[in-house]
């Protein structure tokens, strides 16, 4: 599954999956561009890379910004070469009940993780299309696939990556670019830090293996989806949450 000499961007790189995204890549070779939403919150995990033996270096970038994601963009390819993979892991959540969210709490996860994610893969396709090849791995949520309580701007926001995903891969695949979409489960990162106990005991129960997943069950799957392996494989949504969804 070597990427050797491969250009790998994550979003979203500082922590939880998005950093294990990241170091995943590195251990196998890749070019890592780590972004954040400041340069000294991607430096940890370029650092770690780095220290490993990898290549990567830290940039930041405000993924809903389209101006932002073009000069950062255009810094990577200058210092790291042309994109052969993007992740869009970058994402937000402002949980509360429709009664109480307000228009800021839904406006602020949409732009970020729905036109966030938009924007960045808009950002690379030309390379990749002239290149003949690349891989896109958009992380989604088994709660764009169901729905959650307390989240209807952030369910939105992943189901919206669901449907952007295979629209994109079919327009795309004929130039050898594929477009997938992990969709984890309950996940041990900053995010689901402050769930209730009660909210975090129920999933348990209601997940066969019997525990919430962890950044490294997910980095795999995006590094087999980023591989030559995976290269029949587009516009698919795998769910990587412990049979929560079956």
């Amino acid at each position: 599954m070597s990427l050797e000499g491969k250009t790998v961007i994550v979003t979203g790189a500082s922590r939880g999956i998005g950093a294990e995204i990241a170091k995943r890549f590195g251990a196998e070779g890749a070019s890592v561009a780590c972004i954040a939403t400041s340069e000294a919150n991607a430096s940890g995990t370029a650092d770690a890379i780095t220290a490993a033996g990898g290549t990567a270096k830290a940039y930041g970038c405000r993924v809903n910004d389209s101006e932002s994601v073009a000069d950062v963009f255009g810094q990577i390819a200058t210092d790291l070469g042309a994109p052969y993979a993007l992740v869009n892991n970058a994402g937000i959540t402002k949980d509360q009940l429709m009664m109480r969210m307000t228009e800021d709490d839904f406006d602020s996860v949409i732009n970020v993780n729905l036109k966030g994610t938009w924007i960045c893969c808009k950002a690379v396709l030309r390379p990749m299309m002239k290149a003949r090849e690349g891989r896109i791995i958009n992380i989604s949520s088994v709660n764009g696939l169901h729905g959650a309580a307390g989240q209807t701007n952030y369910s939105s926001s992943k189901a919206g990556v669901v449907g952007m995903t295979m629209s994109l891969a079919k327009e795309v695949g004929s130039r050898g670019i594929t477009c997938n979409a992990v969709a984890p489960g309950f996940i041990e990162t900053d995010m689901t830090t402050d769930l209730d106990e009660a909210v975090k005991e129920g999933a348990v129960s209601a997940t066969p293996l019997r525990r919430l997943g962890k950044p490294e069950d997910i980095a795999p799957m995006v590094l087999f989806l980023a591989s030559g392996d995976a290269s029949f494989i587009t516009g698919q949504v795998i769910t990587v949450d412990g049979g929560l969804t079956m």
